[in-house]
């Protein structure tokens, strides 16, 4: 209750339109990947979690995080999921036909009013009255934004950015210890079936 009064005392109806788009699209996309049982709807809905949270990131001034989330997250990392199921074929004993998401077309209305909502807000104020200023300070060009993030990146948070780095590299090493696993496995196999091929014709001469 009193982080609404605070939303409401220092943000205008254009700020909270924004918010509270932001977040319903965060949350049904969330929900969407839980319940989903077909995993492209899935990485559907993370698109739109996804951009729920690149609007709250322009809502907050940050438009470079915006520019970040939607093209390294809801596109690169999105597409490398999709890439995934597609070639792992999870999605093959489903029938598109069949499997359709329940009430899609009314959620897809809802969906546009709410971002044409959020476009006339946008529109009908272009310079906020809140946002970010009042946390990191008012950005002073058009990179303060960005030199602000990367100042605080490698002071303030280095720590947490060495780890994330070194989690990454674990996650990298760990994929090739598995897929050379996988190779040698399949040699393997391929040679085990090489040498009962050459002596199958042995056995019927004898």
């Amino acid at each position: 209750m009193n982080t609404m009064m605070v939303l409401a005392t220092t943000k205008t109806i254009p700020d909270l339109l924004v918010f509270f788009v932001g977040a319903a699209m965060i949350l049904v996309g969330a929900v969407g990947v839980i319940i989903s049982r077909n995993p492209v709807h899935s990485a559907l809905c993370l698109v739109l979690t996804l951009f729920g949270v690149a609007v709250l990131f322009i809502e907050q001034q940050a438009d470079f995080l915006a520019v970040v989330q939607v093209i390294v997250y809801a596109g690169a990392i999105v597409v490398l999921f999709l890439f995934v199921i597609m070639f792992l074929g999870v999605d093959r004993t489903e029938e598109l036909g069949e499997d359709r998401l329940r009430g899609q077309r009314p959620f897809a209305v809802a969906l546009v009013l709410l971002i044409v909502a959020s476009i006339v807000a946008l529109g009908s104020e272009a310079k906020w009255s809140g946002g970010a200023s009042s946390v990191v300070g008012p950005n002073q060009g058009p990179y303060q934004n960005v030199a602000d993030l990367g100042k605080a990146i490698f002071t303030d948070y280095l720590f947490a950015f060495e780890l994330t780095a070194g989690l990454v590299v674990i996650a990298v090493v760990g994929a090739v210890v598995l897929a050379r696993r996988s190779a040698d496995s399949n040699s393997d196999d391929a040679d085990a079936q090489l040498l009962s091929a050459q002596g199958q014709p042995e056995g019927v001469d004898q």
